[in-house]
């Protein structure tokens, strides 16, 4: 029967949970959630909105990060009892419902542990997701959509909210571009690791001569901010255009100049939102965006001068990171941890949990120097 090895298993998920646990340091969130429990007491705590949504939010996810540890480990303990009790009764029904709490509780084990690799300073916040199409004319637009379709059907898999800022639609099918925002406790972290050059193969349904067909699109993915967030944009150094927003649609959003178009001039980053009904809204929305990217331009410029200073040579995480080959085979593969899977049809469905851990991973060891 399963029960020593089933045992070995158990011991395993300990050993991995103890381990978990010296990370995230349950001692000192406890200690932070008592603190801003009393800060969330406080009749005067909404006085100051912003420090109040700041405080709440904190107090939220620390509760949640230690609700989930303990609420798993509970049930690893309840299994270590079911098994025991399967044992001493050689009860065969007893075993198998063990053997399939097992299955469930190893995977939850093994995305908790991913989650205590998302340490970086903005990997908490909600992720803003932009995906434009590259070389391959229509296929690519279509492509595009495709991946817009894959990151919401995910985020609808994992009850995440999605809110679309902008879709630019191309002429004939799919999307030129498209930014939305996945609203979760560490989306940006989870889904950094999707940032890169997308590629895909396949017979196009777009040539009557049934050839095969590779098509590019980009996929960038920056965190949120949170109002607290001082990002000072001087007036003199943003360009506003207005115009008529374009697509499917209908009422008020199609028939006046709502859309705005934010450009940054020193920089030249361009920002567009049309899917609110009045220009003040989408202003304000485009506002949230250009943010962002201009914070994680900053970023990346720290970042890319910190490489240069220690003579990092590896290659820019906008390089083509994963193929999607629908012929003459069906295969689906990371470039970069080598990670793949024969079905497709379930990836652009939202199954991409495998493809974000073993990024996570991949890109923890890539942050890690090595010992010299």
């Amino acid at each position: 029967m399963a029960g020593p090895d089933f045992e070995t298993q158990i011991k395993q998920l300990q050993a991995t949970m103890h381990t978990i646990e010296q990370v995230l340091d349950l001692d000192a969130i406890r200690a932070e959630i008592a603190a801003l429990g009393e800060e969330v007491a406080a009749p005067d705590l909404w006085d100051d909105q912003a420090n109040a949504t700041r405080v709440t939010g904190r107090l939220s996810l620390l509760q949640g990060d230690l609700d989930r540890f303990t609420n798993l480990q509970d049930r690893l303990d309840d299994l270590s009892v079911l098994l025991e009790l399967a044992q001493e009764e050689s009860d065969a029904d007893t075993m198998k419902e063990a053997e399939a709490d097992l299955r469930k509780i190893h995977k939850a084990v093994e995305a908790l542990e991913v989650r205590t690799l998302l340490s970086g300073e903005y990997d908490v916040r909600d992720a803003l997701i932009t995906i434009r199409s590259g070389a391959g004319g229509v296929d690519a637009a279509d492509f595009a959509e495709m991946l817009m379709r894959m990151y919401t059907r995910w985020s609808e898999r994992n009850k995440y909210p999605v809110e679309v800022f902008d879709t630019s639609y191309a002429e004939e099918a799919g999307l030129k571009s498209a930014t939305f925002a996945i609203h979760a406790p560490y989306a940006y972290g989870t889904l950094s690791v999707e940032a890169g050059t997308h590629r895909l193969v396949r017979i196009s349904p777009f040539d009557n001569q049934g050839r095969r067909q590779t098509s590019f699109a980009a996929v960038e993915v920056v965190p949120l901010l949170e109002q607290t967030d001082e990002i000072d944009i001087p007036d003199e150094e943003i360009r506003v255009d207005v115009y008529r927003s374009s697509g499917p649609g209908g009422q008020s959003v199609n028939t006046t100049d709502s859309a705005v178009r934010l450009t940054h001039i020193p920089t030249g980053t361009v920002v567009s939102c049309q899917n609110e009904k009045s220009q003040l809204q989408n202003k304000a929305s485009a506002m949230i965006i250009l943010k962002a990217k201009l914070l994680a331009l900053k970023k990346a410029e720290e970042r890319a001068h910190l490489d240069e200073l220690r003579g990092d040579v590896q290659g820019s995480w906008g390089d083509q990171m994963r193929n999607y080959v629908l012929h003459p085979y069906q295969l689906v593969k990371d470039l970069r941890t080598e990670y793949e899977t024969g079905n497709p049809q379930a990836v652009f469905d939202g199954e991409i949990d495998p493809f974000l851990e073993a990024g996570i991973r991949w890109r923890r060891g890539a942050d890690t120097p090595a010992d010299v």
